[in-house]
C-alpha cells in the first residue's frame, strides 16, 4: 500500500485553548469529591496508600529498551487524553508538510514509484493484476473497519464483491472488473462518510479515465474518512473521558510511575525548591515544629508557591516538572501573554507618572496607548524581534499621540527635553532592577497568589492590585485560564504532591501522631 498522503496532528488555537480552559474550571471545582480528599489523607498520614492515591515507592532498577518504549507511549496516551479534556476544540488534522521539503519530497517520490508500479503492471499485455489486488484488499479492510458491530448486511455485502479469492481467480482468466469494482467501493464510501466528504464522493464517482488515478484519488479519500471516524469516536468519548477524568488520568499516571519510578524526580526538586524557598524567606507559616527551631512552612504553603513558580518557569534552565507536561503549551501561552501584558503597563505607568494631570481621567486615550502598545509588542518573544527597537518606536508614538491629544484640549505640547525624559525611562523597562517592572512584577505576583489561596478564585478575577487596572481584563482572562489549570492538576496530582511534600518534611519515617496534619494535607488537594 502507498504511504498515507497525511499524518494526524492535533490543531487548536491560541482562543480555543483558552475558552476550553476556562469551561473546565467549573468542572474542576465539582469534582472535588469526600472520597478523593478522604484519599489523599490516608496517603499523607499512612505509609500504607491505595494504589491510585499515592505513588508507589520503587528500588530504583535498569529499564530495558521496551521498557522505556513503553512509558514513551503511557506519557504519549496520557497526553492525548488529556487534550481530549480540556480542549472541546482537540481535532486530528492532515499534516501539510511544506512545500520543497525533505520529508515532502521523499514521500512523494515513494508515492510516484508505487503508482507508476501498478500503472505498469495493469498496462502489461495481459495485465498484472497483483499490485492491484492487494489495493483491493486494504480497502476491503479499510471499509469494513468503519462498519459498526451490527451492520451485517453491509458487512456481507462487501465480503462478497470483494471476495478476494474469487478476485483471484478472475485474474488469472483475464476477467477481472476493475471499474465495476471500483464502482462498488466509491458507493460504499458515499454511505459510510460524512457529509462534508460528498463533494469528494461525487468527484470519484466523475473520475473514470485513468484506474491508477482513480485509485490514488480512492485511497487520499479514505484518507480523510479515517480521520473523520478518529474525531467521531473523540468527540463520543470525551463525555466518558470527562466525568472519569481525574481517576483516569491519576491512574494512567500511576501506571507509569510503577515502570519508571523516577518519573518524579523534576516534581520533587519543584517542590523541594518551593519549600527551600520558604524556609530560606523565614515568612510566616501555618506550623512550627519543636521549641527552638525556626517556622516550618506547611503543605498547603508549599504547594501554592510551587504553583506560583511554574506561571514564571523558565524553560531553558530546567524542565517543566512531569506532572505539568500535559499543560505545557498552555502553560507557556499564558505565561508569554503575561509577560506581554506586563510590558504594556509599565509603559503606560510610566506615561501617566511622568505627564500627570493633563492626561488623567480621558479613558480612550488610555486604549488608544494601550493598543498601540500592544501591537508594537506583538511577537516580543520570537528570537529575532528586537525589543529595545520596538521600545524606541513606542515612544515616538506615544509622543506623537500625547501631543496631539494635548494640543485639542488647548495645552502645550510636550516639551523636546520631557520627550526625552519620557523615551528614556520606556527605554529603561528592558533592565531587570527597573522599578517600575520590579513594582508590577510584584503585584502580578500578589493577584496570582491571591488566585491560588483562595477556595473560590473566580469571585477574586476581578479583584487586580492598584496598578494595574490597564490590564484588568487581560489579567482576568490569564488568571481564569491559570487557576483553572492549577485547581485540576491539584486534583489529579494531589496525592503525588502529599507524599512528595511528606518525604521532604519528615524524611523516610512517618509523622508523629499530630491533629493538625490532617487539616494540612486537605490542603494538598483541596482549595
Amino acid at each position: 500500500m502507498p504511504l498515507n498522503d497525511e499524518r494526524p496532528t492535533s490543531t487548536s488555537s491560541s482562543e480555543d485553548q483558552g475558552s476550553d480552559v476556562e469551561s473546565s474550571s467549573e468542572r474542576c471545582d465539582s469534582m472535588t469529591s469526600t472520597s478523593d480528599l478522604d484519599c489523599s489523607r490516608e496517603s499523607f498520614t499512612s505509609d500504607c496508600s491505595s494504589k491510585h492515591c499515592s505513588p508507589s515507592s520503587s528500588p530504583p532498577k535498569t529499564l530495558t529498551l521496551d521498557e522505556v518504549m513503553e512509558s514513551v507511549s503511557d506519557v504519549s496516551n496520557l497526553s492525548l487524553t488529556h487534550e481530549i479534556i480540556v480542549n472541546h476544540n482537540f481535532r486530528l488534522e492532515p499534516d501539510r508538510l511544506p512545500q520543497n521539503s525533505l520529508w515532502k519530497v521523499v514521500r512523494d517520490n515513494l508515492h510516484k514509484a508505487f503508482w507508476d508500479i501498478l500503472e505498469s503492471e495493469l498496462n502489461d499485455d495481459p495485465p498484472e493484476y497483483g499490485q492491484a489486488i492487494r489495493l483491493l484488499e486494504e480497502i476491503r479492510e479499510i471499509l469494513l473497519s468503519f462498519l459498526n458491530p451490527g451492520a451485517n448486511r453491509m458487512r456481507t455485502q462487501i465480503m462478497e464483491v470483494l471476495d478476494m479469492d474469487l478476485i483471484r481467480q478472475q485474474a488469472d482468466n483475464d476477467a477481472v472488473d476493475i471499474q465495476g469494482l471500483s464502482s462498488f467501493i466509491i458507493t460504499t464510501m458515499g454511505k459510510m462518510c460524512a457529509p462534508v466528504r460528498d463533494e469528494d464522493i461525487k468527484k470519484l464517482r466523475e473520475n473514470t479515465d485513468n484506474i491508477v488515478t482513480l485509485f490514488r484519488e480512492i485511497f487520499r479519500v479514505l484518507d480523510l474518512m479515517k480521520m473523520d471516524m478518529a474525531n467521531f469516536t473523540i468527540d463520543n468519548l470525551r463525555p466518558v473521558l470527562q466525568r472519569q477524568s481525574v481517576e483516569y488520568e491519576r491512574a494512567n499516571f500511576q501506571s507509569i510511575l510503577e515502570k519508571t519510578p523516577n518519573a518524579l524526580n523534576h516534581t520533587t526538586a519543584w517542590i523541594k525548591s518551593a519549600q527551600e524557598e520558604l524556609m530560606s524567606a523565614n515568612i510566616p507559616t501555618e506550623k512550627t515544629q519543636g521549641k527552638g527551631q525556626g517556622p516550618v512552612p506547611g503543605p498547603f504553603q508549599i504547594l501554592q508557591t510551587a504553583f506560583l513558580r511554574i506561571l514564571t518557569w523558565d524553560y531553558n534552565k530546567s524542565p517543566l516538572p512531569e506532572t505539568w507536561i500535559t499543560d505545557e503549551l498552555r502553560l507557556k501561552e499564558i505565561q508569554l501573554k503575561l509577560q506581554q501584558c506586563q510590558a504594556v503597563n509599565e509603559v503606560l505607568l510610566i506615561v501617566y507618572s511622568t505627564i500627570g494631570g493633563p492626561i488623567q481621567g480621558l479613558p480612550s486615550l488610555s486604549d488608544r496607548l494601550k493598543r498601540m502598545t500592544s501591537v508594537l509588542l506583538d511577537g516580543m518573544h520570537r528570537p529575532n524581534f528586537n525589543l529595545k527597537e520596538a521600545l524606541e518606536g513606542i515612544s515616538a508614538q506615544i509622543c506623537c499621540e500625547l501631543n496631539k491629544s494635548l494640543t485639542e484640549r488647548n495645552y502645550p505640547a510636550l516639551t523636546p527635553a520631557l520627550q526625552a525624559t519620557l523615551a528614556g525611562q520606556i527605554y529603561s523597562i528592558t533592565q531587570e532592577d527597573n522599578p517600575i517592572r520590579t513594582l508590577v512584577e510584584d503585584r502580578v505576583q500578589q493577584y496570582f497568589m491571591a488566585l491560588i489561596c483562595d477556595p473560590k478564585p473566580q469571585a477574586k478575577l476581578d479583584q487586580v492590585p492598584a496598578g494595574l487596572t490597564a490590564i484588568k481584563p487581560e489579567l482576568a482572562l490569564m488568571g481564569a485560564k491559570f487557576i483553572s489549570l492549577v485547581n485540576y492538576n491539584r486534583l489529579v496530582y494531589g496525592p503525588f504532591y502529599a507524599d512528595i511534600i511528606k518525604k521532604l518534611m519528615f524524611g523516610s519515617s512517618p509523622p508523629a501522631a499530630n491533629p493538625p496534619q490532617n487539616a494540612a494535607h486537605d490542603s494538598v488537594t483541596s482549595n
